[in-house]
């Protein structure tokens, strides 16, 4: 009776849906919050002061923690405490490095605050500000990206062998509206000279997606608690971390190409967020409002298109082709953005296809994971593209900064001076990230061709005929 009873709410779609929407809201909260400060560079520019390089240093080092090694270790405590444990910790862990960052931008520490002599005795060609943020960044970065990793187990947990790609698209879809919103809201919070506020309600979004994670584990306790036994639970969640497994998966052909294609993908979408609504105003000579208003259209149209991809992997299969025909587009969009005619017709344009790709490649490369990763490694493969995915985000917002100040000497001095004539030029930062694109792209090739020798079933679709 017992078994019975676990299995109609385990099995139950009322059940596994709001399981999904309780962690995607919680991941939506995060995705708000990386991006808060994305479309109002130019306030933090004029009132704390950022050049390039800091508001580049800020944003990258959102993934300092996780590629050291944190992400791995968060990998361990997952297989070892379980998903529960797991994610209270690190969403919890995003709420300390939110206050840390939401502080840094306050005036109280702008004026010597708390803190803001000490910030302000080393380092001293960063500001206390900025070193603060990043400091508060780089912990939330850690939360947040383990959250991910939780997350992502908790949805193959409810949905393996069901409408599993359709759930991951839907759970990444809620996270671009997360994205999205903070294109559409920060800038309007703001203004001229109020990043605090944009900042602040991101943090309590931070704190209800907290809240939400807690609601989910009520339910995910429930349901163990019926069952008392290990039936409910896949198999790799219990599966014991090993180091050995990490070089396992690192010899795994299939698996290394989706990794450096999810590293070099995300490269040139996360970091070029970052900068898009400067790219956009500059590149096209409009409002940094009206910039960010278009760029808000790139994760709205993930929303719409992501889960969409989603259910046609389920039914259709084509996962590899989707994801070579993603990185193609990649590329295009970025051509667009470095060399189209200063039309706003091209920024739309440009931000369109950009979306479909981004709807594209994580709608086919998620699900495709379990197929390229034996079931007893599935926990530590994700921790691991994840960390991998860690170092391009890391790394490509510094250098998109550094590009652009490489190749503008002077122009962010006149823009702090009150000049509004002068525009940034991202030529280059941009054909770094077509460069990239490219690169995406030869995976891509190459991850088709393994799945051909392997048959990994990548093509195949992820709902089987009964």
């Amino acid at each position: 009776m017992t078994e019975k009873i676990v299995r109609s709410l385990h099995e139950s779609k009322a059940a596994r849906w709001i399981a999904l929407i309780l962690v995607a809201f919680t991941m939506m909260a995060g995705y708000f919050f990386t991006d808060v400060i994305s479309p109002i560079e130019g306030v933090l520019s004029k009132t704390l002061h950022w050049d390039g390089a800091q508001f580049g240093a800020v944003t990258g080092n959102y993934s300092f923690f996780n590629i050291v090694g944190f992400l791995l270790i968060g990998g361990i405590i997952l297989d070892k405490l379980g998903i529960r444990y797991t994610g209270t910790l690190f969403t919890a862990i995003m709420i300390i490095g939110a206050s840390l960052k939401l502080y840094a931008v306050s005036d109280y520490f702008n004026q010597g605050g708390f803190g803001y002599d000490f910030f302000n005795s080393f380092w001293t060609d960063i500001l206390p500000s900025a070193k603060l943020a990043t400091i508060g960044f780089a912990i939330f970065g850690l939360g947040c990206e383990m959250a991910g990793v939780t997350v992502t187990r908790i949805i193959v947990k409810w949905f393996e062998g069901k409408e599993m790609a359709l759930a991951m698209g839907l759970q990444v879809a809620l996270a671009r509206l997360g994205t999205g919103g903070a294109f559409l809201l920060s800038p309007r919070l703001a203004g001229d000279s109020f990043a605090f506020k944009a900042v602040l309600l991101g943090a309590v979004f931070v704190c209800v997606g907290f809240r939400c994670f807690l609601v989910y584990t009520i339910l995910d306790v429930k349901v163990v608690k019926e069952l008392n036994t290990r039936a409910t639970t896949s198999s790799q969640e219990e599966e014991p971390f090993r180091i050995s497994d990490v070089g396992r998966l690192l010899t795994n052909n299939g698996f290394l190409y989706i990794s450096l294609l999810c590293v070099l993908f995300y490269s040139c979408v996360f970091p070029f967020i970052k900068f898009a609504a400067s790219i956009l105003a500059n590149k096209f000579q409009i409002a940094t409002t009206t910039a960010s208003d278009i760029v808000f259209y790139l994760p709205f149209g993930t929303i719409l298109f992501t889960p969409l991809f989603g259910s046609l992997l389920d039914k259709k299969g084509k996962g590899a082709s989707l994801m070579i025909l993603g990185s193609v587009l990649l590329i295009l969009a970025h051509f667009i953005f470095m060399y189209a005619p200063a039309e706003i017709a091209f920024a739309y344009l440009g931000i369109f296809i950009l979306g479909i790709a981004f709807s594209l490649v994580p709608a086919a490369m998620w699900p495709s994971v379990p197929k390229v990763c034996p079931k007893n490694r599935l926990g530590t493969g994700y921790a691991l593209i994840f960390w991998i995915q860690n170092l391009g985000l890391w790394a490509f917002p510094m250098l998109i900064g550094y590009i652009r100040e490489k190749s503008n000497p002077g122009i962010t001095k006149l823009i702090q001076d009150g000049r509004s004539d002068v525009y940034y030029d991202y030529t280059n930062p941009e054909l770094m990230l077509v460069l990239v694109g490219v690169l995406a792209l030869v995976f891509a090739f190459l991850l088709k061709f393994e799945d051909k020798k392997k048959n990994y079933g990548l093509e195949i679709p992820n709902i089987k005929s009964e």
